[in-house]
């Protein structure tokens, strides 16, 4: 079972999350001027974030499993370094846009042990949508979806539970059902070997009921810019503020560090719960559009 309409909603609440999270890396930029409308103004340039959840998605629209040699094609053929890629992500999708082996040069990465960055986490919540009803598929389909530039397991790891908590609630919304914090979280522990991410999972679920603050400083807000000091935080605060879109984002904003790409992993994850619907019409027109990366998808 697939629901492309699940992807789509998706791929906007994680564009919108990481175009607005992008804003606050500019200097002066508080929550009370975007609230009342002063800033920030224009269009909301979105990242790496949401070029490469695009491109995935794209890939999601033709039959079968995730070709990971097209779909690494496909990311170095797109990428542009000026959307806030980091150097890592830089070195190896050149050296796949030059024609070196992709398997290779994940490997390469990093003196050897591969990325363990929070980039495959970041890209994955529309596939995750695309599969609501076969959790199982979405791991897996993460998982090859994350190889191709992440070969460090917690990279990879990240990746699957954001997957996974995105085809969770796509399915809840399916069935009108919203999963308490706790069960969503145990719902994506239990798709997860040991490591740092599980670890992080686990603490998330007893920190539920406390703040943002409180759940940064013991999670991780992505300053690191990797999945384990990333997706535990991400996940905590969507499955605390599921119903509503802006509050989730508020909630990155809150908690600072790598505030584009927390936004765009819980806006993913959230916005496969509450439709396009649950976005404020005021963002999506702010947001850079999608011509011909989402739209094309």
């Amino acid at each position: 079972m697939t629901d492309f309409g699940l992807c789509m909603d998706s791929l906007d609440g994680l564009s919108v999350g990481d175009a607005l999270g992008a804003q606050f890396f500019v200097p002066g930029t508080t929550w009370e001027d975007l609230l009342d409308g002063t800033a920030p103004a224009g269009s909301w340039p979105w990242t790496d974030d949401t070029e490469m959840a695009s491109v995935l998605a794209a890939e999601l629209g033709r039959p079968g499993a995730v070709d990971q040699d097209r779909l690494a094609r496909a990311f170095a053929g797109r990428f542009e370094p000026y959307r806030g890629y980091g150097g890592g992500a830089v070195v190896i999708l050149r050296r796949i846009r030059e024609g070196e082996p992709w398997r290779v040069v994940a490997r390469d990465a990093f003196g050897g042990q591969g990325s363990m960055g929070n980039g495959a986490a970041m890209r994955v919540a529309p596939l995750g949508a695309f599969h609501a009803g076969d959790t199982r598929t979405a791991a897996l389909e993460a998982m090859r979806s994350a190889e191709v530039t992440h070969a460090h397991a917690e990279g990879i790891l990240g990746a699957v539970a954001v997957a996974v908590a995105a085809a969770e609630v796509g399915w809840a919304r399916l069935v009108r059902h919203r999963p308490e914090p706790r069960e969503l979280l145990d719902a994506v522990a239990g798709y997860l070997v040991d490591s740092q991410v599980l670890d992080g999972l686990r603490r998330a679920r007893g920190l539920l009921g406390t703040s943002v603050g409180e759940a940064a400083y013991e999670l991780g807000n992505g300053s690191q810019v990797l999945a384990q000091d990333t997706v535990p935080f991400a996940l905590w605060v969507a499955a605390t503020r599921l119903g509503d879109y802006p509050a989730a984002i508020r909630a990155c904003v809150e908690a600072g560090g790598d505030v584009d790409t927390t936004g765009a992993i819980v806006g993913g994850v959230v916005a496969a719960f509450t439709g396009r619907g649950g976005i404020p019409e005021a963002w999506l027109a702010q947001r850079e559009p999608l011509v011909g990366i989402g739209n094309k998808a």
